[in-house]
Parts: structure tokens; sequence; C-alpha cells
């Protein structure tokens, strides 16, 4: 129930408003909140962070230990909060429920599987009553031996309570749940085994062999049908405290929906300064580094001829720098609305043939890697500051610039070739440095410099300041190098490579060729064209073969 709805039916309820920030909902303090809870959960087993207030447990390892060393049946006491658990398949009354629950927390004559779902119970109890203590939030839980079905126990009983699923019950909750609250057939896939199959709740799939559900929805989607249905799952729980990725979205209902380019780029500068600050955050403090930015939207447009056709998502490397994701995050969506309307261009206004209207609007950085310790941009060696590559923060600001320019001379030199390059040594530990050169490798990079900066002290905190010309040439550079480095730097060592404009060097061997048969060799030779010879034809001929050839090396490759 919305607010307003709420409001006309209470007229005296206080209803609590969420903190605003840029126009939209600020999560920050849950997000700070979740991560307090999650931080207490991984002290008894493997956890992974589903979303802002949700987090899996694997305590196999911990009930196990706990079975072993004292099983439930010789302890003396019973945390209180583990006898108020809720125990599917287990009929109690309101009088004696603590002392029922006892009893099958304490059975001799219970399977392992049950034990350990008993243990299982009551480290879960005096764990969810930590997070209370230290942090003052409350825990409702779901105790089971999968993902899956402890998702669906978390929810049955709330708040601050926790509810158990032995593998006896778990035919009879599958076949009252309707199909659409088991995750991941919410969707079309769970309206389809209502329409097609006529099923309406996840038991009644257990009327279908696995062959028939994979005839009709594939081999992979039939044979995780049949298994949910028998409440099968195999995902394991990952080791992730920290979210795979980080998201801002608003909506526009209704009349709120956004109908110009003026009006969504204003909402997409709003959600990408908060999606920067963000990501900028999870660099600092955590050292990753995301990959990848992602627009999603849905929208509405009139003389609608395909009412099924949805706003098609985009997505492009993700560049750091609040104005550079605004930017890049514009012209997704632009790409977006022309693919959704089918036109070639975007009017600003839209106009009466093609008019539109977005009513949500989301952006995403996702493919977040831990941060290669040490990484410095390429660029940091030829420029006059002198980085510490211990430092992740200065390290990575460099890493995410646009390519340098093109050397505007025009030749086939790359990574500043016919230029003067400043380089300063840093030391980082012991006698190894920013540029990891050994002095073998820098006598080889830098032939006309005297070995004696090899002298210089391993401890030494001061920068070796060098300057010279590095030359080479495109075409002997190996791609493959280029692959072993990181992502970052290759996409500034290929925004060098990319081959500058020569002069049409075709056109003029044809012209040389056109001479030797017009004009003989008197006016070639100066060229280096060889004298008239039926030999010197033929080596004219390789001459202008092996131009054409290098010519054409670096587009080859």
């Amino acid at each position: 129930m919305r607010g307003d709805e709420a409001k006309k039916v209470c007229p005296d309820i206080q209803l609590i408003q969420v903190p605003v920030a840029r126009g939209k909902a600020d999560l920050k303090l849950y997000r700070n909140a979740g991560s307090e809870v999650v931080s207490v959960l991984a002290r008894k087993g493997r956890c992974e962070r589903a979303s802002i207030d949700e987090v899996y447990l694997d305590l196999t390892d911990t009930a196990e230990s706990m079975l072993s060393e004292n099983p439930p049946e010789i302890l003396e006491e019973i945390h209180e909060e583990a006898l108020k658990s809720h125990v599917l398949g287990l009929n109690v009354d309101s009088s004696g429920r603590e002392e029922t629950v006892k009893e099958w927390l304490s059975r001799n004559d219970a399977d392992h599987q049950d034990k350990l779902l008993a243990c299982g119970a009551i480290i879960v109890a005096e764990l969810w009553m930590q997070v209370l203590k230290e942090t003052e939030f409350t825990c409702s839980a779901g105790i089971a031996h999968n993902k899956m079905l402890a998702k669906l126990a978390s929810g049955m009983h709330k708040p601050a309570q926790q509810t158990v699923v032995p593998s006896s019950c778990v035919k009879d909750l599958l076949a009252s749940l309707p199909i659409k609250k088991m995750k991941q057939l919410g969707g079309k896939l769970g309206s389809s085994l209502q329409s097609d199959l006529g099923v309406s709740t996840v038991g009644d799939l257990l009327q279908f062999s696995e062959q028939k559900l994979q005839e009709r929805y594939g081999i992979n989607t039939g044979t995780w049908l049949w298994n949910i249905a028998r409440g099968i799952s195999g995902d394991e729980v990952e080791g992730r405290l920290l979210p795979k990725s980080h998201g801002c979205a608003k909506t526009f209902p209704g009349p709120k929906a956004l109908k110009t380019i003026a009006s969504v780029e204003h909402w997409l500068n709003e959600l990408c300064e908060e999606l920067s600050e963000r990501i900028q955050s999870d660099l600092d403090q955590n050292k990753r580094v995301a990959h990848t930015l992602t627009l999603h939207a849905r929208g509405y447009k009139s003389n609608d001829f395909d009412p099924h056709k949805k706003f098609p998502s985009k997505s492009c490397p993700l560049r750091y720098g609040t104005a550079k994701v605004q930017e890049d995050a514009l012209k997704l969506f632009e790409s977006g609305l022309r693919e959704f309307l089918g036109l070639c261009r975007v009017e600003a206004q839209g106009n009466q043939n093609y008019s539109w209207g977005v009513t949500s609007l989301s952006v995403s950085a996702s493919k977040i890697v831990a941060a290669p310790s040490g990484t410095c941009s390429i660029l940091r060696f030829f420029h006059g500051d002198n980085p510490s590559c211990s430092s992740s923060k200065q390290a990575f600001d460099g890493s995410f610039q646009d390519g340098a320019p093109s050397s505007p001379s025009g030749s086939e030199s790359c990574l500043g070739l016919n230029q003067a390059v400043q380089q300063k040594t840093c030391v980082r530990s012991g006698n190894e440095s920013c540029s990891g050169l050994t002095p073998a490798e820098q006598q080889r990079w830098y032939p006309h410099e005297e070995s004696h900066t090899q002298n210089v002290p391993p401890s030494s905190d001061r920068g070796v300041s060098r300057s010279q010309t590095w030359e080479y040439k495109v075409e002997e550079i190996d791609p493959a190098v280029i692959d072993e480095l990181p992502l970052e730097i290759q996409a500034e060592v290929r925004g060098w490579l990319r081959p500058h404009k020569r002069p049409n060097m075709a056109k003029r061997g044809h012209k040389l060729i056109k001479d030797i048969f017009e004009h003989g060799p008197s006016t070639l030779q100066p060229n280096g064209i060889k004298p008239w010879t039926p030999l010197g034809l033929i080596e004219n001929w390789i001459t202008l073969c092996i131009k054409s050839t290098h010519l054409m090396q670096p587009f080859c490759r």
C-alpha cells in the first residue's frame, strides 16, 4: 500500500520518510546498515550478500563441527530464541511450543540431515541475537538444505523469527506454493507455465516428466523446472561480502513520464552522479574496479504498431569520472531510443508521428573485479609526476583517462615516439621500481644511456630522471603482447596504435610503373629505380611490391 493510500485509510498514521538526495530515495543508510549485519553474520560461515537486505550463509562446516563436539541432545541449555523456531511439519500447541521444539532439536533417532538442521537452528538463533546486540537490527531467517528453500522459509514468519524446513516437509511446502512466488518464475516463464501447462502451484509440476518439460522449454530450463518441483537446487553459497554490481534507478509513473531528451538527460545526470560516487568509493575502500556501464529503461510510444517491443538495454565499457559516465549514459539512451522508435535519429522534442515517454530509468556498473595491485596507467611514464605505486588511489586515478592524443607528426611510431620522454623511477620495495625494468632491460630499451644508473642504491627514495627519445615501429609490435596487459592499459595502448593517415603511396607506385614504360630510365633513376634493362625492370617491380606490402602491414594485422 502506498503512503497516500494509507493516509486515506488511517489519517493519523505516522509515515517514516526515506532520506532523499538528487530527487530520489537515498539508500546509503540502508546499505551501510546491511554491511554491519553482514559483518556479524560472516563470522560463522561462508557468506553471500545477495541484496541490500538479503544474505545467504553456508553453515555446513559449523553445523558439522557442533554435531561432532556438542550435539543438541547433550546440551543442558538451548538458546531461548532457538526454541521459538517454526519447524514445518511439527504439530505444536501454543502452550507447549518451546518444549515440543526442544524435543525435535534434541532427537537421538533423527537422521543426519535433520540433526544438521537442528544445529543450524541453534547457531542461527545465537547469531541473529548477536546481530541485535551489536547493531540493534532484527533479522528473520530460513534454515534449509539449499538456498532456494531457505529463501522461501525466511519470509514465512516475520519479524525476528526463524523457520526450519526438514527434508520430509519439502513436498508439502511446494505443493501449495503459488508458481509466481518461486524465484525466477514471476515473469514470462511463470505465465507460460500457467497458460500452457495449466499449473498454479510449484507442486503441480510433479505431474510432468523431465523429458516433457525439456521438449517444451529446452534442456536446461526443463531440467531446472523438474528439479525445483522436488526442492532440488544446486546453487552454492558464494563467498561474497560485496555486491556484484552497483545500480541507481528512478521511476516516472503516469503523468510524470519523461517526454524529452532534455528531461531524460537531467535525470541521467543525477543517477550517474550517484553511480560515479559509489564506484569511486568502492575503488577507494575495496580496491575494486567496474568495467561495464549498462542502461535500462521502460517507455511507451504513440502510434505503436509493435506494442510488445521493449526499450532495449544498452551497455558500453565504463569510464571513471562523473562527466564521462553521464556522457556515455546519454549516448546509450539515444541509441536505445532510436532502436525503440525505429528512427535514424532522435529529435530533442520528438514529433507528432513519434511521441514517446520514459517511465523508468536505471544505470548500473557491473563486471566488478579486484584492482591489480601496483598497477599504474602507462601515461605515468610519459609525464613529470612521480606517483607512488603502493597507493591504489593514485595508481588508478590515471587508469581511466582517455587515450593520449596522436602524434602531430603523423609518423608510424607509437607510445610517444619522436618525443623526448621524461621518466622518473620511484622505489616501491627493495630495488623494484615503478617501471619494473631490470638493468639488462633498461640497457635494451635505453641503449644510448650510460650504465652508471645501475649503481643507484636500491633503498634510495630519490627519483632518477632520464630524458631520451624512444622510437618503435607500429608494425613490429606483437598484438599478443598487448593482450597480456591490464584491460585499462590495453585501451590506452590501442588508442595510440590507431594508424595515422599516410601519403597515398599506392598511387605513387602506380605512377612509377607508368613512368617506367612511358619515359624510360632517365627520369626514374633519381627515384631509386634501376636502369632500363630486363633485369632492372624485374628489380624495380620487386621494389614496388615490397613498398606496397610494407604499406599494408599495419592494416593486415
